[in-house]
């Protein structure tokens, strides 16, 4: 397994978690990291990406100032705190690797991905 997601949970609305993404070096210490997530009947969706780096993010609108992505370069794993959870942040949330390393936004853009950590926010 080259990408292991871990964190999620079940959370009143509000409330915070923190997702954090345990990568390989070989895999994603050049490369850029990202979060998606899917809510049932759902497509894929981008949440936020990280440079190889962390040195540059981008963060969907819709999580905006509730969300925060980040990484540590050495251990090449990345991490999502959560902030002020809503009902429609539920959903899997999947971590992956992209083939190059700078900040992209399409899945297509993306080769690895981990196994999802499931986020209930209840209302």
């Amino acid at each position: 397994v080259q990408l292991q997601a871990s964190g999620g949970g079940l959370v009143q609305a509000g409330g915070s978690l923190r997702l954090s993404c345990a990568c390989s070096r070989r895999t994603c210490s050049n490369n850029a990291m990202g979060w998606f997530r899917q809510a049932p009947g759902k497509e894929r969706e981008f949440v936020a990406a990280v440079s190889w780096n962390g040195g540059s993010t981008r963060l969907a609108e819709s999580v905006e100032g509730r969300f925060t992505i980040s990484r540590s370069y050495a251990a090449s794993t990345m991490y999502l705190q959560m902030n002020t959870l809503k009902p429609e942040d539920t959903a899997v949330y999947y971590c992956a690797a992209a083939r190059g390393s700078a900040v992209v936004t399409a899945t297509s853009s993306y080769n690895y991905w981990g196994q999802g950590t499931e986020v209930t926010v209840s209302s």
